[in-house]
């Protein structure tokens, strides 16, 4: 039981230090991620509205 609690802690630790160290990585992924995002979306709206304003009149 002390080995298996020993291990859980172990890994615990080992996990939270690497997720404070990589802690800019992520956030430099994410920001990189939320840009292309936006992007897309802002790109796939403009393709839209084009769309939409080149239709003729149906009257």
């Amino acid at each position: 039981m002390d080995f298996m609690l020993s291990l859980w802690t172990g890994v615990t630790v080992q996990t939270s230090s690497l997720l404070m160290e990589s802690r800019q990585v992520i956030g430099l992924i994410a920001a990189v991620l939320a840009a292309v995002l936006a992007g897309q979306l802002g790109w796939h709206g403009t393709d839209r509205l084009i769309a939409w304003r080149g239709r003729p009149d149906e009257d």
